[in-house]
């Protein structure tokens, strides 16, 4: 990627001195009409993902860990392809980016008429390799521009191999990332360089991100300058993978997950579920509660969370316990495949259901308190999501659902396992995600709820026994990707709503702390949410916000 060599004040070689790539190359794909091939066609104007750079400027303080950021201009840019913005990533890890290139198709591209210096880095007192400039093209009328410039001198940079684009082709971003500022931590009132993504994101939104960043002085600076691309297809999902090369993906990419070695609480299939005994609860009838077909066929349809329906275990003593104890051997992994960014790229995740979720368990300072049987509850759903390019079927990210947040993690970040496959951890009874094991605390300064992983002989490989169970887009034909499974579309809960008495499930635990910790602990417990208090039985995959809408 160009002449990168870049040293820490230490003189050690930084992160970013490495290129990432996946462990194992890409293996080539089934036969289709659009996925993988190389271009996207927007609906009048190709683009083209380029993963080549050459180092422009880059400083070595500031930013995540302090450790600088680089920046870089696109490099190998095919022959009738412009340049739409550059890129820049922080110091701490390797490199590992993309921008989009655009070829002109309907006139819409221009040359920028000039450029305006945004910001340089002449009175920055930093350690710096060389003096960094950050120019924001100048469009024409009716145009855009939807990335910077950067140069390592005064002088403005050249219009000819850059391109704004017309005001159709474009749509509204939003800063992501942290990428760099002069201290080491975002200054609201400062300087700051963000990566950008669309504004409205999801199954049906169709801006697009070109990779590129924001550079502007304060975070809340309104509106920002640069836009993302937008789809303008007739058939936005027209470069989506089809049946064949989806589950490609899913034997290439899909994760191994490990589970604690005292985890009591393991993941079973569905059908499982229904056929060893749960039960469907209706409001006003509880004292008959129906069984439950193993397709699902026989619970309510649509609808909404309306609180007249829900899910619990066995009646009988015995099956109930066998039954939160869940099926490992037999567990199944459901996978939903989802265009996103415009369908430039495909998000495929992946949930795995447990019949119970365990108690949880706090860490306050140094002691371990037992929180009782706050954090129980029936029928719980958990997910990972890969993020991979329709560009080249490259997988790029993941995310890690965390309780009720999430976080998405960088390929090279990531643990993989035999090829491509990432690694995942499930938490000790809570079955959070997380990139790699250990102790997760869920709160802040010492406190909060512990969230134990590690790399037991307790694992799954989420390809061995999958089923894909959603789509949202269609075949070229118009022919739905697959069947949905009538379970899938029961809307109510998953577990009956319970309530804890808070005060006596943590009375014997607040006894031993010392009077600081245990005003601290008070605290911390009232501020829980409603999924560990236990205030609603908890829902399917299909109500979550991120089903149709993007992950965080």
């Amino acid at each position: 990627m160009g002449n990168c060599m870049f040293f820490s004040q230490s003189n050690r070689a930084l992160p970013i001195e490495g290129t990432f790539a996946l462990p194992s190359p890409l293996p080539t794909w089934p036969a289709g009409t659009g996925f993988g091939l190389g271009t996207v066609d927007l609906g009048g104007l190709q683009v083209r993902q380029i993963t080549s750079f050459n180092k422009v400027w880059s400083t070595l303080e500031g930013g995540p860990d302090n450790l600088g950021a680089t920046f870089f201009e696109p490099s190998s840019v095919p022959e009738g392809f412009f340049i739409l913005g550059y890129y820049s990533q922080p110091n701490n890890q390797p490199l590992h980016g993309w921008v989009l290139a655009a070829k002109d198709q309907s006139d819409a591209l221009k040359e920028p008429i000039d450029y305006s210096l945004v910001w340089s880095s002449e009175s920055l007192k930093i350690k710096q390799d060389g003096i960094g400039y950050i120019w924001a093209p100048i469009a024409s009328d009716g145009y855009k521009a939807v990335g910077h410039v950067v140069t390592a001198s005064p002088e403005k940079p050249s219009v000819e191999k850059f391109r704004c684009v017309r005001a159709d082709f474009t749509d509204q971003c939003e800063a992501c990332s942290w990428t760099w500022g002069p201290g080491n931590r975002i200054d609201p009132n400062g300087f700051g360089v963000f990566s950008l993504r669309p504004m409205t994101r999801g199954a049906r939104a169709l801006g697009v991100a070109v990779g590129t960043f924001i550079a502007q002085n304060g975070v809340k600076e309104p509106p920002i300058s640069i836009a993302c691309l937008k789809n303008n297809s007739s058939n936005s999902t027209s470069f989506m993978p089809n049946l064949s090369q989806i589950e490609a993906m899913i034997q290439a990419y899909s994760p191994w997950i490990y589970f604690h070695s005292n985890e009591a609480y393991l993941p079973s299939s569905v059908s499982w579920f229904f056929s060893n005994g749960a039960l469907l609860y209706k409001k006003g009838e509880e004292s008959k509660p129906d069984p439950i077909d193993p397709r699902g066929s026989n619970l309510p349809q649509g609808g909404s969370n309306d609180g007249e329906y829900w899910l619990d275990l066995p009646v009988d003593g015995k099956a109930k316990e066998r039954v939160k104890s869940g099926d490992l051997q037999g567990s199944q992994a459901y996978f939903h495949i989802k265009p996103v960014h415009g369908g430039t790229f495909t998000d495929i995740s992946i949930w795995i259901f447990y019949p119970f979720n365990g108690p949880a368990k706090a860490k306050v300072d140094f002691f371990d308190i037992s929180l009782g049987r706050i954090g129980e509850h029936v029928g719980d759903w958990e997910h990972l999501t890969l993020r991979v390019s329709n560009f080249s079927g490259e997988l790029w990210q993941v995310y890690f659902s965390e309780h009720s947040r999430g976080v998405w993690v960088d390929s090279s970040q990531v643990e993989f396992q035999n090829g491509n496959k990432a690694v995942a951890y499930a938490s000790l009874h809570g079955h959070a995600l997380y990139p790699k094991p250990g102790l997760n605390l869920q709160g802040s300064n010492g406190i909060g709820i512990r969230n134990d992983t590690e790399k037991s002989k307790l694992v799954v490989d989420t390809a061995d026994n999958c089923s894909i169970i959603a789509a949202d887009f269609m075949n070229i034909d118009g022919t739905p990707i697959v069947e949905e499974p009538p379970w899938l579309n029961y809307f109510r809960e998953w577990g009956p709503k319970v309530t804890y008495d808070i005060a006596k499930e943590t009375k014997n635990a607040e006894k031993f702390l010392p009077g600081r910790l245990r005003k601290a602990f008070e605290r911390f417990i009232r501020s829980l949410p409603n999924e560990v208090l236990g205030e609603e039985g908890p829902t399917g995959p299909k109500v979550k916000d991120s089903w149709s809408g993007d992950e965080a």
